[in-house]
């Protein structure tokens, strides 16, 4: 009897120690939740942080935000690589923020400032369009300010695709949307004396899907027709008057997803989330609707 207890008591003693090894592994609720820095590479979240006043948590928030109208997911981080022709007449559209290659639609596209970036971004000592495209093996060349792509469709974005994990490519990317639309709306916010990262993440928002300047649609013509109030939040509700009125025309947007596109934002400032800090759950709760 004594033999049999005390085998039992060390076979207790084994199956707990190997249980209890393996429970160490197993990750906890804190080590499991990445940051939200880790979405982006320490070069990048530098830059943004000096250029933009924002932290990695705060673009994480305003990137869910802008991507749930353009691809209805959160999970923007998975879009590097995203290339399609979506048949608006802007040739093709790609990555995280939809840079296009040009079409009868846009006339100055920003997929050249793309490749260039990336060649850029790749060691070019005089980086190029061209370059760029030559880096990933893609046929094609400028038409004026159309970058005409001479591949089809399968290859030239299968090449993109390629590219989703490809460390010179994110920076390239962010390099492009800097200087497209993040640096005008930052400005266009500090101008005002705004500076919170849900103004800024309005702003370009809007400037990605309407173009920052020129017509009566972009982000320039938005905030012309927006008032003066020195009031940030008066200031944002009357912009979002004005831009839901036409984010579902010009092919912006397929109706209603516009006007869904826009509210997103607005909640934001109802529910007193106006640094985009410790937002996770508005953020989901937000961006719930459903995409047509």
């Amino acid at each position: 009897m004594k033999r049999t207890k005390l085998m039992a008591v060390l076979l207790s003693f084994s199956l707990l120690v190997s249980l209890s090894g393996v429970i160490a592994l197993l990750p906890s609720k804190a080590s499991a939740a990445s940051s939200p820095d880790d979405n982006f590479s320490a070069k990048t979240l530098k830059f943004l942080r000096a250029n933009t006043g924002l932290d990695g948590e705060q673009w994480d928030n305003i990137m869910k935000l802008i991507n749930k109208p353009e691809q209805d997911s959160l999970k923007w981080t998975e879009y590097y690589g995203y290339c399609e022709d979506i048949d608006d007449d802007r040739g093709y559209t790609i990555g995280i923020f939809g840079a296009t290659t040009g079409g009868d639609n846009d006339k100055h596209p920003d997929g050249p400032t793309l490749f260039k970036e990336f060649d850029a971004a790749s060691g070019a000592s005089k980086p190029s369009v061209e370059g760029g495209l030559s880096r990933i093996g893609v046929n094609g060349s400028m038409k004026g300010s159309i970058l005409k792509i001479n591949d089809s469709e399968k290859v030239f974005c299968g090449k993109i695709k390629n590219l989703q994990n490809n460390s010179a490519w994110r920076e390239a990317m962010w390099q492009t949307f800097y200087k497209v639309y993040i640096k005008y709306s930052v400005e266009q916010a500090r101008q005002r004396g705004f500076n919170s990262a849900l103004t800024i993440g309005s702003f370009v928002d809007t400037a990605l899907n309407q173009g920052a300047t020129g017509g009566s649609g972009t982000l320039e013509g938005l905030l012309s027709r927006s008032g003066k109030s020195n009031d940030e939040k008066t200031f944002m509700k009357k912009f979002y008057d004005e831009r839901t009125k036409i984010v579902d025309t010009n092919q912006y947007n397929q109706p209603p997803n516009g006007k869904n596109r826009v509210k997103q934002w607005s909640q934001l400032w109802d529910m007193g989330k106006a640094d985009l800090k410790n937002a996770d759950e508005a953020v989901v709760k937000v961006t719930s609707w459903k995409m047509k």
